[in-house]
């Protein structure tokens, strides 16, 4: 059987079976539709203005690799005249972060972009590595997560960036939408799905002339579409350099498990992912903000529709990647899953029904039990009247020959009424830390919280020998 020819150009030999939507093309034309999604997206949700100045938030790893190298494409094809640089965040963890960074620095020198690197240990006291030693690896990546985050801001402030775009693909996307929903937290729908992610403050922090306040940075997603899958394949056939090892403290990470249940769906349904965002996107505008207004993600101007892979042309963080099962339950999970796809593409799904066993409704009444006296085809009927009547009447058994109505009882909704002297409760309106000045919607962000609760055990003197 010959090679097939890829579907775009109908030329060249087909080397690609693309993850989103299985269209069979070659490696030229595969980087030229990936090219141009992301700019499709930069340009349909509005994230860059021309001659903005951009931080690029980078780690070492695929995705920030990926994205440095797209935005330095299009940024010279099409002349956006964004000035961009690189910003790393060292969190502290030996044998994997300070070899990252090596990564990074190549990066920098290979496009020519200025890079900064702000540590936890400058900016809060504690590295990665003495937190885990203090806490253990139960619930460090939320220290991670919470310091990062605000690391980004203050190292964009450093360098007077306003706007930071990060690396996060459809896939981070997924699992986030994913986690909040197990975790009952529908008020984070919103932020998870916008690929606008930053919070303006409502209190704006006054700096010097022309200077960019670590409360006012921009954050946004340019990957947000992409499959990780597919970024992958980018950085292949681009030979891009990138460091590939995962994080030492992230197998024990909740997103983990989200991860594999998503890559699960994938293997079924390619489109789960995005529909996944969009079902998201679609609830967080059903939940009320602090103004008790319902308005989500997808009634920004920055939020864009979830592209579906039928919709495109052909034409022109943290967390395990390795999809690693965690525990017997997940690898049972994914060989019914196997199985099952397997069944419905073979066509030997069966159907299994269990047999009935009889009931004494069911029997053969008794010669001085009276027949029921219902209409021989009655249906179900949600009369009150006529079901207290059938409670009342219909007691006696019924036979296969002789049907008569089923009754369902009713059931009446309590409706819950709040009294007039209990107080309504609080609304959670953005401020700032007392403390740091970071946003925050209590009195004390979250991060000068579990600093205190680290300082509180750590020793005040040291011990010698």
């Amino acid at each position: 059987m010959p090679p097939r020819s890829c579907e775009v150009c109908n030329t060249a030999r087909a080397q690609i079976l693309r993850p989103k939507n299985h269209a069979r093309i070659c490696a030229p034309c595969f980087i030229s539709i990936f090219e141009s999604e992301i700019a499709s997206t930069i340009t349909s949700a509005q994230l860059f203005h021309p001659g903005e100045r951009i931080a690029i938030g980078a780690s070492g790893g695929k995705d920030s690799t990926v994205l440095a190298s797209v935005l330095k494409t299009l940024n010279d094809r099409l002349h956006w005249n964004l000035d961009l640089v690189l910003l790393s965040v060292d969190e502290g963890i030996t044998g994997y972060r300070d070899h990252s960074l090596e990564a990074v620095k190549r990066h920098s020198a290979q496009y020519g972009l200025p890079l900064k690197i702000v540590s936890y240990a400058d900016l809060y006291g504690w590295s990665m590595d003495q937190v885990v030693a203090q806490i253990g690896k139960k619930g460090n990546c939320t220290y991670c997560g919470v310091f990062r985050r605000q690391a980004l801001d203050r190292g964009a402030a450093m360098l007077g960036v306003g706007h930071v775009v990060t690396g996060h693909n459809a896939d981070d996307a997924s699992e986030t939408i994913l986690m909040n929903l197990l975790r009952g937290d529908l008020p984070r729908l919103s932020r998870s799905t916008n690929i606008v992610t930053s919070t303006p403050s409502q209190a704006k922090r006054k700096g010097g002339e022309g200077q960019v306040t670590f409360t006012d940075v921009k954050r946004s997603k340019p990957l947000m579409y992409a499959y990780e899958k597919e970024i992958v394949m980018y950085a292949h056939y681009k030979k891009l350099d990138y460091f590939s090892t995962e994080c030492i403290y992230s197998p024990e990470a909740f997103r983990g498990s989200a991860r594999t249940l998503i890559k699960n769906l994938e293997r079924i349904r390619p489109e789960s992912i995005l529909d996944i965002i969009q079902s998201g996107i679609d609830m967080a505008k059903l939940v009320p903000d602090a103004e008790g207004n319902r308005k989500g993600a997808g009634d920004d101007q920055a939020s864009t529709r979830a592209p579906r892979p039928e919709d495109e042309p052909n034409e022109g963080g943290c967390g395990s990647s390795n999809s690693q099962s965690a525990g017997s339950e997940m690898a049972e999970m994914e060989a019914k899953l196997t199985q099952d796809s397997r069944a419905e593409e073979t066509g030997t799904e069966t159907e299994i029904t269990l047999p009935i066993k009889p009931t004494p409704h069911t029997l053969q009444p008794h010669a001085h039990q009276p027949t029921p006296s219902g209409p021989p085809n009655a249906v179900l009927t949600l009369d009150p009247k006529a079901q207290n009547h059938d409670r009342h009447t219909h007691t006696h058994t019924h036979t296969h020959t002789h049907p008569t109505t089923t009754t369902l009882p009713l059931r009446t909704i309590q409706t819950q009424t709040n009294p007039a002297n209990k107080p309504a409760p609080p609304k959670q309106r953005l401020g700032h830390c007392t403390r740091c000045g970071y946003l925050s919607s209590q009195s004390i962000c979250k991060a000068c919280m579990l600093l205190e609760g680290l300082n509180k055990a750590r020793p005040r003197t040291g011990i010698e020998v």
